[in-house]
């Protein structure tokens, strides 16, 4: 019996299609996969439309997880190690993989010993920055309650409030939909009960807005048990707060005795540095940071959680199968070293340049009447839409992907209060950061060749 490859599989035949649970309502994209190799992925259409298989660059970089884009020899090399050699031990044996990763990364000279005081900080990981995300609730939960009592805490067991900001995206668990602003995303689930001892309640602000901030600190600050911030928010649109922003906030924060809490799944190592919680002064303090997507290097879901010693959960109360076995950790070990030894940071804030002033050039300016803005950061850049061309987003996307490019999109903060602008449906173009200058001429051209098309005017 012959064993056909995947691309000996005809794209026509729509095999998953019922199989696959459909998570965007009949809306998927028309396309098949057929493999990668670095930034680029090979494409076929699906459904039976004719045309032979094509090659695109991948600005998304796989939910901007692919760090290194496809089938890196480094990534490679790691999982070959890993699935050899270093076995499968649990959090509950120390491992030498573990240690070595947490020791090079938290320990005295490690890679971020400069954001997290070395000594000051453990961590712990999860399959996702959604489960990442709910440690850190956890933490932030747990802080206010006697572990071994389990009786609320004297000092901080009054602690009832909670804020977030509006448009963000902190992932899809029950425990963290209250975080989100959104009643699409809401509606018909479980709430936490806001009264009582063990009571909960969420205030969301505009984010990056400084008098809300002042006004909700001087009012709320004693309640405050936690702000739960992205340092650049991502499915709100790209936004990047204006400077000062983060540092104020961290400093109220302390002032006030609540926790911060700093989303980091998408911002890790996409904005020229590993951690985006940080300015010109350089970085920002936080009590727990939650680290994912390009952690896995393109071939791994996982996510870190760093936070403070003095926050922790009750005994065996946060087991997990997935805390930074020992393949995670080398596949997480042998990518940071690369990204170190080739100064793919340092690279990407000049790419990053590159990409936004080509961005903002040869598609902002042509096309007014198909985008509004242009915003980002790093290998993180956002093109948002005008009102008319968010009405037809997925045909918009689907000419750009058969120009050549294959981006995704944002859905946007939608309407803030205080009188802060709509903020509608964002482009988010993240590619790889091995990704060349030449490449981002090409995926730019892409893009304009898209647009053109979608607009039918064949510029």
């Amino acid at each position: 019996m012959s064993h056909a490859g995947p691309t000996a599989v005809s794209p026509s035949h729509g095999l998953d299609g019922d199989l696959h649970l459909d998570h965007y309502g009949g809306g998927k994209l028309p396309f098949v996969s057929l493999g990668g190799r670095g930034v680029r992925l090979r494409l076929a259409e699906r459904g039976g439309a004719a045309g032979e298989p094509f090659e695109v660059i991948d600005a998304s970089g796989g939910y901007a997880s692919a760090c290194l884009g496809a089938g890196h020899p480094a990534v490679l090399r790691a999982l070959t190690r890993a699935a050899t050699d270093l076995g499968y031990a649990t959090d509950e044996i120390e491992s030498a993989e573990r240690t070595r990763l947490l020791a090079g990364t938290l320990g005295s000279g490690g890679l971020w010993c400069d954001h997290f005081t070395p000594g000051d900080y453990h961590a712990a990981g999860r399959n996702s920055g959604s489960e990442g995300m709910e440690l850190a609730m956890r933490l932030v939960l747990e802080s206010r309650y006697d572990h071994r009592r389990l009786r609320p805490d004297p000092e901080r067991g009054g602690r009832d409030l909670v804020l977030a900001f509006q448009g963000a995206w902190h992932g899809w668990t029950g425990a963290l939909t209250p975080l989100l602003n959104r009643r699409h995303f809401r509606v018909g689930l479980p709430q936490i009960a806001a009264g009582g001892p063990y009571g909960l309640a969420v205030e969301h602000l505009p984010f990056g807005a400084l008098e809300p901030l002042l006004e909700f600190f001087a009012r709320d600050g004693g309640r405050l048990l936690a702000v739960v911030v992205e340092p650049v928010q991502g499915d709100a649109g790209l936004l990047v707060p204006p400077p000062g922003y983060l540092r104020t906030l961290a400093a109220l924060a302390a002032e006030h005795g609540a926790l911060l809490v700093a989303d980091e799944v998408l911002t890790f190592a996409k904005t020229g540095r590993f951690f985006a919680m940080a300015d010109e002064h350089g970085p920002i303090p936080t009590d727990v940071t939650v680290i994912g997507k390009s952690l896995g290097m393109g071939v791994l879901s996982t996510s870190m959680v760093i936070a403070r010693r003095s926050l922790a959960v009750r005994p065996s109360g946060a087991v997990a199968t997935s805390d930074l076995r020992p393949l995670t950790c080398a596949v997480i070990h042998d990518g940071l070293r690369l990204i170190e030894e080739e100064k793919l940071l340092e690279r990407s804030a000049e790419l990053g340049a590159q990409l936004a002033e080509l961005l903002g050039r040869e598609v902002l300016d042509r096309f007014p009447g198909t985008y509004r803005g242009l915003r980002g950061t790093g290998l993180l850049q956002g093109l948002e839409l005008t009102e008319d061309a968010a009405d037809r987003l997925r045909d918009l996307r689907s000419h750009i992907i058969r120009a050549g490019c294959y981006v995704e999109f944002m859905a946007g903060a939608g309407r803030r209060s205080h009188g802060l602008p709509y903020v509608f449906p964002t482009m988010r173009v993240a590619p790889p950061l091995v990704t060349s200058p030449a490449d981002l001429e090409e995926l730019v051209a892409a893009i304009q060749r898209g647009t053109a098309r979608f607009l039918g005017d064949g510029r």
